[in-house]
């Protein structure tokens, strides 16, 4: 079965998750965010950088429960992949990993959040274009977890523009897991080129800590984390939205494929 398949089996089947969405209460908080957070300075460094931390965006109860949620999906769901990936010049994925199907399948909270109108007009507001909802199931929602000794998530691009990342827990920086980004570059899956990306643009690099939120231009910034340098825990929960060029075009998920095939 494949993983789009999982995913709409799993989309009719009632969630178990007891933690339920306050859409009026999460619509009214979204709304302050944007009335008084500083929308144009992020909406350009995120132009400039691929990359922006969005302190404020999610009320800190909510992530507390989204927190829970991740923790509990990760008990019953995680499996541990070690991959080498060609289609991203074959850089590893070193991690536990969670699926949107098992996601959608075990939680009310993840997908009502991400369904929410209000997170992609604010998150519109900074990309300057229409957010819209990710075309493929399978990459709508993801939760990974690395946690051993040089586990990362090897040099990568995403297969649609916008990613909304929660850093439910981060170690210090002093033992990896940062995010480092070269934005404005191209993906070819034929011939990535990653290397040749790395020696001739400079590399951004970025301290994310437990409880912060980084939106980022996936689909044209090379990124990765740094790899773990010795036990330590790093959890995110990674949520995918799409351009109206990405929903126009015909796309192909050959990476997220060998991430999630059983």
């Amino acid at each position: 079965m494949s993983l789009t398949e999982e995913v709409a089996m799993a989309a009719n089947t009632p969630a178990t998750g007891a933690r339920a969405l306050d859409q009026d209460s999460f619509d009214g908080h979204l709304r302050k965010f944007s009335e008084n957070a500083p929308i144009l300075e992020y909406s350009q460094q995120f132009r400039r950088e691929g990359y922006v931390k969005l302190p404020g965006l999610v009320p800190t109860d909510l992530f507390a429960e989204v927190t829970d949620e991740v923790n509990d999906l990760l008990a019953q769901h995680a499996r541990r992949i070690d991959i080498e990936l060609k289609e991203t010049g074959n850089s590893p994925r070193k991690m536990r990993t969670v699926s949107a199907a098992d996601i959608v399948r075990d939680s009310g909270l993840i997908p009502a959040i991400y369904d929410s109108a209000s997170i992609r007009e604010v998150l519109g507001q900074i990309a300057q274009a229409d957010v819209l909802p990710c075309p493929w199931d399978g990459e709508k929602y993801v939760i990974i977890r690395q946690d051993q000794p040089g586990d990362t998530h090897g040099w990568h691009w995403g297969d649609f523009s916008y990613t909304l990342i929660w850093i439910i827990e981060a170690p210090g920086p002093e033992v990896g897991g940062m995010l480092q980004c070269v934005p404005h570059t191209n993906w070819d899956k034929q011939n990535p080129r990653v290397h040749e990306y790395l020696q001739k643009h400079p590399i951004r690099t970025y301290a994310n800590a437990t409880g912060d939120l980084y939106f980022l231009r996936s689909d044209t910034t090379l990124h990765r984390t740094i790899p773990l340098s010795k036990p330590a825990t790093r959890i995110i929960l990674n949520t995918c939205w799409a351009s109206a060029a990405d929903v126009a075009r015909p796309a192909t998920h050959e990476t997220m494929d060998a991430m999630f095939s059983s």
